[in-house]
């Protein structure tokens, strides 16, 4: 078992999104996505600027490809809805239709141009070949939690760690694991008064 850490630029509830029963990451993190397999850990920090903080935890569970991902009935959810008046059904990260010659349509989502593609958000997102499942998460947005002083070797600069010493795995889930399961609080960059998250953590047992 491998434990990734990386920072997360934007915590917009795109990527990861942790709605709807799962926590998933499916765009940005194209190393992380390849490399990484079910029953390792990953880990997302704030910037530097907003304290290097504990944004979420995902120990993943499956490890799907894009055209698996697309056509799972658990996933639907995952596909945004603009429409919605709910927030948290816009930043949905299932955005990668499948099409007949192979290639994918970039569905409107965070990633697009408006209702146009965005063709380097497209390939720098298709390049990470997988979607990263996980049903057990936590996910605390804007409610950050800071690292404890014996876990800053966690910290890490704009890509990604995964080699830490067993003691540091070991001791960052035994911290982590003081804390309720599922989604605690809402995206960072979401407005204060937004609740549609709130039905839509998981906790597990």
């Amino acid at each position: 078992m491998r434990l990734f850490s990386y920072v997360v630029m934007h915590d917009t509830g795109f990527s990861p999104n942790p709605f709807f029963g799962y926590c998933t990451l499916a765009c940005c993190k194209p190393g992380i996505r390849r490399s990484a397999q079910p029953g390792d850990w990953i880990i997302g920090l704030s910037p530097k600027r907003e304290g290097n903080r504990l944004v979420h935890a995902m120990k993943i569970s499956e490890k799907l490809t894009f055209d698996e991902y697309w056509s799972d009935a658990r996933f639907e959810s995952k596909k945004p809805d603009f429409r919605s008046g709910r927030e948290v059904n816009r930043p949905g990260d299932n955005i990668y239709e499948p099409l007949a010659d192979g290639d994918y349509r970039q569905l409107l989502s965070y990633h697009s141009s408006g209702r146009t593609e965005d063709p380097t958000h497209k390939k720098h997102d298709l390049g990470g070949r997988y979607v990263l499942i996980a049903e057990d998460f936590y996910y605390f947005g804007s409610k950050a939690k800071p690292l404890p002083d014996e876990l800053s070797e966690l910290i890490v600069g704009r890509a990604h760690k995964c080699n830490f010493p067993e003691e540091i795995v070991t001791g960052f889930l035994e911290w982590v694991s003081q804390f309720p399961m599922g989604v605690s609080a809402r995206p960072a960059k979401w407005r204060e008064s937004d609740d549609s998250w709130m039905p839509s953590g998981r906790c597990s047992a």
